[in-house]
């Protein structure tokens, strides 16, 4: 059989990198106060639950927010309009997660208001409607599916780049349709990899998992007529679940509804099936990058600092071939797209070494090559020092820009270089207007050399 490492090694499919990231309450349990009721005014039984409970027996309003705020965030550091499915525990937890990431969106949602969307049974014509403007590579939204079982087999997305998974998966074939979501390939339009966001364990744990070889398993046949509507599926022999084309279970017994660690409880007939809490806080309180090992079959733990440095390694060979790149605003854009396209991010590299007032170059260097660290305002002044004859060869106005452009830089990093939006912000816009700045340094090209000289002594070693 073809596996997964063997499709990847040649080049057919896309390789993957998994971050388990873990909430609070998902870390520690959750247990309600005394006398917490639920948004039905039921009092919800004193216990402990945990993952697999969320969703099913209790379901946290505030874990959900947290799990949308964290990818919203990835999103925005990586991609906002990368394809992304998130797979829920039902319909009712998918309606949740897409009202979330609707609000924590709202600027994107306000020029495109499908950019989240709901692709449930309950949707019928509609969800199908989301389905097929997603897997269309021309169609810019919907960016979001929010789901429960309905897309994890049949379900072509080439340009899906991120799997969320915010359920707990116990199939192992399941779980090999899940991820297959995400391994298409497309070299035209700049598909190479995707990242599986793993907010339950389900993905680390399945990984570790010796049953896990690579291959995907063949789950469902589907054929469809002129109109691609689905005329037949055909299943195979096995006791995994199934599912319909409405993504109904096929042949199931019900699941035991409340069941918990002390044991299953009667529902209450006029009354949903679950509990309902909105209150209280969760975090996230811990991030783990994961990666393939040789054989494509495990995948091994890192630290964020250990994988950006990794990362670095594998695009530059010394310090000196980033300090190069680094030191020119265009090819540094270049250095932050790679970087980002493989996951690093400046702040959360700074969080991880705890040196969030360090140069992003020196971050970068220390976690690739051991390199010593230095905050901006430090390679500021050591620039004020060494390089006395960059600043004379100004006159006192055009001196005095370039000292405020410096300290804007030391507080905030080099996004303060960019002309001639910098020149537009108090304490520079207070030396006049852009024309007015530009005729100290005798022209707007010779105060963008300036600028830009000024940056790669920046940099010197």
């Amino acid at each position: 059989m073809y596996s997964l490492k063997q499709g990847i090694d040649d080049g057919f499919l896309a390789p993957y990198q998994v971050r388990r990231v873990v909430t609070s309450v998902d870390a520690a349990g959750w247990r309600p106060a005394p006398g917490a009721v639920d948004r039905f005014g039921r009092a919800i039984p004193d216990d402990e639950y945990h993952t697999k409970d969320f969703e099913k027996v209790v379901a946290l309003r505030a874990r959900t927010s947290a799990i949308a705020r964290h990818l919203t965030d990835f999103m925005r550091t990586t991609d906002r309009f990368a394809k992304t499915i998130v797979f829920c525990v039902d319909q009712e937890h998918a309606d949740e997660m897409r009202r979330a990431l609707n609000n924590l969106n709202a600027d994107l949602v306000q020029q495109y208001p499908d950019y989240v969307c709901r692709v449930t049974a309950d949707e019928g014509d509609i969800g199908r409607g989301h389905l097929g403007r997603f897997q269309d590579v021309e169609t810019r939204t919907p960016v979001i599916l929010t789901t429960s079982q309905l897309l994890t087999t049949g379900v072509d997305a080439p340009m899906c780049k991120n799997i969320a998974i915010a359920r707990v998966v116990d199939s192992m074939t399941e779980f090999k349709q899940i991820i297959g979501r995400g391994t298409r390939v497309r070299d035209d339009l700049g598909k190479y990899a995707f990242t599986i966001l793993d907010y339950t364990g389900s993905a680390t744990r399945k990984f570790a998992d010796p049953a896990f070889d690579g291959i995907p398993e063949f789950h469902s046949e589907e054929e469809i007529d002129a109109q691609g509507q689905v005329v037949a599926v055909t299943y195979p022999q096995s006791d995994e679940q199934l599912l319909d084309p409405a993504g109904a279970q096929v042949d199931q017994p019900p699941r035991p509804e409340y069941q918990t660690a002390s044991g299953p409880r009667p529902a209450p007939s006029a009354l949903p099936r679950k509990y309902y809490y909105d209150g209280g806080q969760v975090e996230i309180v811990a991030q783990l990058v994961y990666e393939l090992d040789a054989e494509g079959k495990q995948i091994n733990v890192t630290r964020f600092s250990e994988y950006a440095g990794k990362s670095v390694r594998t695009l530059y060979r010394t310090s000196e071939e980033i300090r190069a790149l680094w030191a020119d605003p265009d090819s540094r854009n270049e250095v932050v797209a790679k970087l980002a396209q493989r996951g690093v991010d400046f702040e959360r590299l700074a969080a991880a070494l705890n040196q969030p007032d360090a140069d992003p170059f020196d971050l970068l260097c220390h976690a690739a090559f051991n390199a010593p660290l230095y905050t901006r305002r430090e390679r500021a002044e050591r620039l004020r020092k060494n390089k006395h004859d960059f600043f004379t060869q100004f006159g006192p106005d055009a001196r005095a820009v370039l000292d405020d452009l410096l300290d804007k830089y030391a507080a905030h990093g080099t996004a303060q270089f960019t002309i001639p939006d910098a020149l537009k912000v108090p304490p520079i816009s207070e030396h006049g207007n852009i024309s007015e700045i530009a005729s100290f340094f005798g022209g707007a090209e010779r105060l963008r050399y300036a600028v830009t000289e000024m940056q790669a002594l920046l940099y010197v070693a």
